[in-house]
This record gives C-alpha cells, structure tokens and sequence, in this order.
C-alpha cells in the first residue's frame, strides 16, 4: 500500500515509518523537521510538511491508499491542540484530495463506559487520570468528535500507558471496547494500527489496544 505518517518522528510515528516499510508498504512521512528523521530507503519518501494545515497535507496524502497519524500532545498543555486541530486538517485535505482511510491514536480514558476494562482501572484510574491530564483528553475527545462527524472510514486505536519496551508483534484488541491490560509497547500500537488499516470491522470505530 501506498500510506502517509503523520508525525512521523515521534513516538509511535517512528515505529509506523520503520515497521511499514518492513511490511513491504511504500511510505510518504510528513514532518516539520526532516533532520528528525534520520532513515533512508527507497519506499520512503519525507517530506517537509505541517499537519495542523490542510492546504500543506494536501500533496502528501493524494494517492495514499491510508493515513496513519501518532500526532498528540507533548505535555499537559499545548495551545495548539495538536490531535483535534491535525484530525481537522487531515479530515480536510483527504475530503479534497478523495483519501477516505485515517487511522489515529487516542487514549484508553477515553472509555468513559469501562466497557471491557478491569473495574479499578475504569472506576479508579480513569477518573484519576482524567483528573490530571484533562486538556489532553479533552484534545483527543475532540479529535474522535471530528473523524466521527465526517465520512471518512477511521479508526481511532485507544492504548493503555504507553512504554518503550521493545515490542513483541502480537498484543490484544477490542472494537470500542478495552483495553484489557494497563500497558502497551509503543511499537505495539503501530503494530495493531498496521494491522488495522484493512480491517473493517474497525472502520469508524474506537479500537482498545494493550498487552
């Protein structure tokens, strides 16, 4: 396939670029640095762009066959609200240039109804959680809003605490449901998402992702 990253240099970004390219797929990675991106091969293509603009996306996602974005906020606060306003933007210039497949990664919290979760981590940590990192839920919760209300085929992967364990391939997932455990493996979710991209069954759905 013939996908693009969105924020290709981060966390789980970089493990999308690495293990897309390892599945065969050809990759477009959109950054604003190209220096923060050290990798070459010949199915990768960087190219200098900003995802909170859908005029800029506009080149690097026609003719994709898939848009995979890691874009979230760094901190506790960050004015731009980077997960809703790349959604928009991405929504934007895939409805222009007639790409319909987005996959995201939003955040385990966001199961505000436990389903599929042990109870202590739906009735305890969640609220705790909520309760310390309420700005970047919130972003994510209007990210969600924004593929939800479009008619673009999306799928938002929602993980547990994340670590930089190495991966291990395999993890556990359920359509708006979970996640079951408390951790995942960033490489894990680019994993799943991978995974994911030509699954309907996680076409405009929320999908729990953990170990």
């Amino acid at each position: 396939m013939k996908l693009t990253v969105l924020g290709a240099t981060g966390g789980i970004g970089r493990h999308l670029v690495a293990l897309a390219l390892a599945d065969g797929h050809h990759v477009t990675a959109a950054v604003r640095d190209p220096a923060r991106l050290p990798v070459h091969h010949d199915r990768l293509t960087v190219v200098r762009a900003d995802a909170l603009d859908s005029a800029s996306l506009e080149p690097v996602i026609e003719g994709a066959d898939a848009v995979l974005s890691g874009i979230g906020q760094a901190g506790r606060t960050d004015p731009l609200k980077p997960a809703s306003t790349s959604a928009r933007a991405a929504a934007t210039a895939m409805t222009a240039v007639g790409v319909r497949r987005i996959l995201v990664v939003s955040a385990a919290p966001l199961n505000r109804s436990g389903a599929g979760q042990p109870l202590l981590a739906a009735k305890v940590f969640g609220p705790l959680l909520w309760a310390a990192l309420r700005e970047v839920y919130t972003d994510l919760e209007a990210m969600e809003r924004v593929l939800r209300e479009s008619d673009l085929d999306w799928t938002a992967v929602r993980p547990p605490r994340l670590t930089n364990r190495p991966g291990r391939g395999h993890y556990r997932h359920a359509v708006e449901s979970g996640p079951a455990g408390s951790t995942v493996p960033r490489a894990d979710v680019a994993r799943a998402m991978l995974d994911l991209v030509t699954d309907p069954a996680s076409f405009r759905h929320a999908v729990g992702v953990s170990s």
